[in-house]
């Protein structure tokens, strides 16, 4: 299974924002209010929580994450510290 990041927004152009930012480069998807990438390699979700927590109070934006069929978790200033090191816990390599 492929671990998956979803962003949500409510506003247009947020997504956009961010993730151009995190990238560094357009991503022109202005409209859309929901994102989704899956990861072969479920650590390289350490990365973008990373960045979204530390972008937390600029960006209205909410991150869910799935690293198991149909369980989600939501990422936030609370939990982003403990998931990352979840993530090493469980997929040591």
């Amino acid at each position: 299974m492929q671990a998956t990041v979803n962003l949500y927004s409510n506003k247009k152009g947020e997504l956009n924002n961010f993730l151009s930012r995190f990238y560094n480069t357009n991503l022109e998807i202005y409209d859309n209010l929901r994102w989704e990438k899956k990861y072969a390699n479920p650590l390289e979700l350490a990365e973008i929580i990373g960045i979204y927590i530390d972008n937390f109070d600029n960006y209205n934006i909410t991150m869910w994450i799935s690293l198991d069929k149909n369980v989600f978790i939501s990422i936030s200033e609370d939990n982003a510290n403990d998931v990352i090191k979840y993530l090493y816990e469980r997929y040591p390599y």
